[in-house]
């Protein structure tokens, strides 16, 4: 088994609201939930804006099958929509401890 989170930093252009905000996060988790098998969930700054970072954790039985989850989930969020930025993607990875 190969897992992974990842930590992304976006940036919400046009929101003047909070709930602006969790409106598009909203669409956001449900569009990457029903494309991807991966949880999701905003993990830091719900009091800003226009600001936000969100976690989506990966699991694989392939190291590859992995690879190609986060190299395709990256173009997904980069092509998503213009008032979603991605300003950072860090990637954390889980060892299989067998």
């Amino acid at each position: 088994m190969h897992a992974a989170a990842l930590e992304i930093e976006l940036r919400l252009r046009d929101v003047h609201s909070l709930k602006r905000k969790r409106h598009i996060l909203k669409a956001l988790g449900a569009a990457i939930r029903k494309t991807f098998p991966v949880g999701f969930a905003e993990t830091d700054h719900q009091d800003m804006w226009q600001r936000s970072q969100i976690g989506i954790g990966i699991v694989a039985s392939e190291a590859h099958q992995l690879q190609r989850l986060i190299h395709t989930i990256r173009r997904y969020l980069d092509d998503y929509a213009e008032s979603v930025e991605v300003l950072s993607v860090d990637i954390v990875y889980q060892e299989d401890v067998r």
